[in-house]
């Protein structure tokens, strides 16, 4: 045998392992219900993430941003940030039966009057449970479409991405990051259609943005989207209220400017949302992902 053929060999095999695993600890997240699901996936995040090295990024993002923060305010914070993901990983399994309900497991809204009655682009950020917005919105009839970013791991990638499908009604896609993605966007909004971004994450080739009081490198496509179609740009966020019971927030359209400058249009439209993401995360520090690396390093000090 050729030595050539046995890592392509052993991949396969990890891969069908990986799918298996996964598999086996979504069906055993779904036997417990969603609120279980919801303590259980928090607790086992906490005790191993409150453990990772990537505390430390999270320590120096909330010390930047917050200067006044305490040592164990911050220690707090980031264990609400793992329990955060930990609950909506469990919650993962259950997103097609969580509904609106006024009590129990499920979601209720405030700011339903803000909906827009048709068209429009809608964005939010890795605040509460993301992964809620768009069955939510698909729940409430309206065709609001988003983009992800593929797992580096295909196996997991497609079964993530099964559950994400489930719940979403017909007609609403989620689009693969990239030029691909953006061409199916552009083509879904062409036909009818409205987007949901998250706008929170670092894009090395976006535009910088005051963000907490640092210029961070902010996605403009949801600017680009709502000045290039004429439509309104509407603030949401899934707010935790407690295990597997969640509100969707709508908050009024910004103000979309028309300058005649296309470029400083762009540029105020991120302003805002940037802005509007540091009042959501100020009042609840621990429901937004601080794990990542949002802001270019700090310059190194003089000798």
């Amino acid at each position: 045998m050729s030595g050539r053929g046995r890592p392509s060999k052993l991949r396969a095999f990890l891969d069908i392992l990986a799918f298996h695993a996964v598999t086996a600890c979504l069906g055993f997240l779904r036997r417990l219900g969603p609120v279980r699901a919801s303590n259980f996936a928090a607790s086992v995040a906490r005790i191993i993430g409150m453990r990772l090295p990537v505390c430390r990024v999270a320590d120096r993002n909330l010390r930047q941003a917050f200067p006044e923060m305490t040592a164990a305010t911050r220690r707090a914070t980031i264990a609400k940030v793992w329990d955060t993901l930990g609950r909506n990983v469990g919650e993962l399994a259950h997103l097609a039966q969580l509904r609106e309900t006024a009590t129990g497991p499920g979601w209720e809204m405030v700011g339903r009057d803000n909906l827009p009655p048709g068209q429009a682009i809608f964005f939010s950020a890795h605040f509460g449970n993301w992964e809620m917005v768009l069955p939510i919105a698909s729940q409430l009839g309206r065709a609001v479409s988003g983009f992800y970013r593929p797992a580096s791991n295909v196996v997991m990638d497609g079964v993530i991405m099964a559950q994400r499908s489930a719940a979403l009604e017909p007609g609403v896609t989620m689009f693969p990051k990239g030029a691909r993605g953006a061409r199916a966007a552009l083509t879904h909004l062409v036909s009818g259609g409205s987007l949901g971004l998250l706008v929170d994450q670092k894009m090395n080739d976006g535009i910088a943005a005051p963000f907490f009081g640092r210029m961070a490198m902010t996605a403009p496509a949801a600017a680009q989207f709502a000045l290039r179609f004429g439509l309104p740009l509407v603030p949401i966020r899934v707010e935790r209220l407690g295990p597997a019971r969640l509100r969707m927030v709508c908050e009024p359209a910004l103000d979309v400017p028309r300058s005649g400058d296309r470029q400083a249009d762009v540029y105020a439209l991120t302003v805002a949302m940037n802005a509007t993401i540091e009042r959501w995360v100020t009042a609840d520090p621990g429901s937004w992902l601080w794990l990542h690396k949002r802001w270019p390093k700090e310059p190194a000090n003089p000798a």
